[in-house]
């Protein structure tokens, strides 16, 4: 699982049947100290997470997995919504 924060959402007029329903939210993955990481992607939302959420998300084939329908295009998912982030430094 990866970190991000969702800074935006997406709308779109038409969608692939099987994303129908399914929000998208514009991403910028975050690394372990959270800061940015990578240019902003599209990610499906499986927690109702809103602007400024850090959320845990997966990417590749088990990105798509976690939607109710397998069978979706979707490169990325998030998972879940982090409370806190807590590390060690050393």
């Amino acid at each position: 699982m990866k970190l991000g924060k969702v800074i935006g959402t997406v709308v779109c007029s038409r969608k692939e049947i099987s994303l129908e329903g399914i929000k998208l939210l514009l991403l910028q993955p975050l690394d372990e100290k959270l800061k940015n990481s990578g240019n902003p992607i599209t990610a499906c939302d499986t927690v109702q997470a809103g602007i400024g959420d850090i959320v845990m998300f997966e990417g590749g084939r088990e990105a798509a997995l976690a939607l109710d329908n397998w069978f979706n295009p979707s490169d990325a998912t998030i998972m879940g919504i982090v409370d806190r982030v807590e590390r060690e430094e050393g």
